[in-house]
């Protein structure tokens, strides 16, 4: 009679495997403790050079959490906030601060709090949409211009000074007044003028690494101008560029502002910091000084958040800046 399979095990060359051992065929792959390990290390790696960098750049840590809080604000709105933005509260016409209505209310009844929260999504989303574009553009701009030169660097940066003349405030009033108001007419108008600026400076860090010798040494092994540029320029350039972007997004969301105190921003009833104060917080800003102060602070902090924010992230991705720390 054929005896059975052990419960604990079946047998195969050199002994018996527990049941519990996991196999493909039963789907369960097993655990790799060196795996496991190097997650771990790299989550250590990566706590220690958070604290490492609170405790080197104070200002840039408490310009980081701002820049976390107003993402957050951003992205979960209708979970923080009491109200919808556009939503009136029966009898609570320009009420002061208080339990009820953190900020206050306007005078439309609407909360205050409310509708400083859902500004942050406006400017949160004009802010990176605008550096993602204005990133794009620059870095092909800068890159390609140093890299190929000649006749191509030459035009292409007389295009750029030439832009560069004009006042940024009559060429983004320009653009706007052509497009008309909106959020896409704002990115677009913004990123429009960010560009020069920023394919300048990518431009001057990729000449300096023209010369290097690892760039002759691509060029000599035979490598081509794409994967010269992707594989040994694009990285070394990638500190200024996150720098660029960094305080770039202060500058923008301080820009979007303006335009929408100037009526160019997003249409109402959809809160924007800038109108905000242009509009109703300009007309009661003596009767409820709150209309007022809240949009601007919460200006000031998204602003005084990116460039903290950006300063430290210079001092600590510049390689000149490194051995002063």
């Amino acid at each position: 009679m054929r005896s059975s399979t052990p419960a604990f095990g079946t047998e195969r060359e050199g002994g018996l495997r527990p049941a519990s051992d996991a196999s493909p065929q039963n789907g369960v792959a097993p655990a790799d403790p060196a795996l496991e390990r190097g997650k771990s290390g790299r989550a250590w790696r990566v706590a220690a050079a958070v604290v490492r960098f609170c405790r080197r750049k104070p200002l840039g840590a408490v310009g980081g959490v701002i820049v976390v809080g107003m993402l957050l604000m951003a992205v979960f709105a209708e979970s923080i906030a009491p109200y919808d933005y556009d939503d009136t509260v029966r009898g609570a016409r320009m009420k002061p601060p208080s339990a009820a209505h953190w900020l206050g209310t306007d005078n439309l009844s609407r909360d205050m709090w409310s509708r400083v929260v859902y500004g942050a999504r406006v400017s949160v989303t004009v802010g990176f949409a605008t550096i993602v574009l204005v990133t794009v553009l620059a870095t092909a701009l800068g890159v390609s211009s140093a890299y190929f030169g000649g006749v191509y660097d030459l035009v292409l940066q007389r295009v750029v000074d030439a832009w560069l003349s004009f006042p940024y405030l009559i060429i983004i009033l320009s653009v706007m007044a052509v497009l008309g108001p909106g959020l896409l007419n704002v990115i677009l108008s913004l990123a429009v003028l960010g560009t020069a600026t920023n394919s300048r400076v990518i431009r001057g860090a990729t000449l300096a690494l023209m010369e290097s010798q690892y760039i002759e040494a691509a060029r000599a092994m035979g490598c081509g101008h794409v994967r010269i540029i992707v594989r040994h320029l694009l990285p070394n350039v990638a500190a200024t560029i996150i720098i660029l972007a960094t305080i770039g997004l202060g500058a923008v969301i301080l820009a979007e502002s303006a335009l929408s105190f100037l009526g160019f921003g997003v249409p109402p009833p959809y809160p924007s910091w800038g109108a905000m104060l242009s509009g109703s917080g300009r007309t009661y800003m003596f009767r409820a000084p709150w209309m007022a102060i809240w949009p601007g602070v919460a200006i000031s902090l998204a602003v005084f958040g990116f460039n903290m924010l950006g300063d430290a992230l210079r001092d600590v991705l510049d390689p000149r800046l490194r051995g002063g720390r």
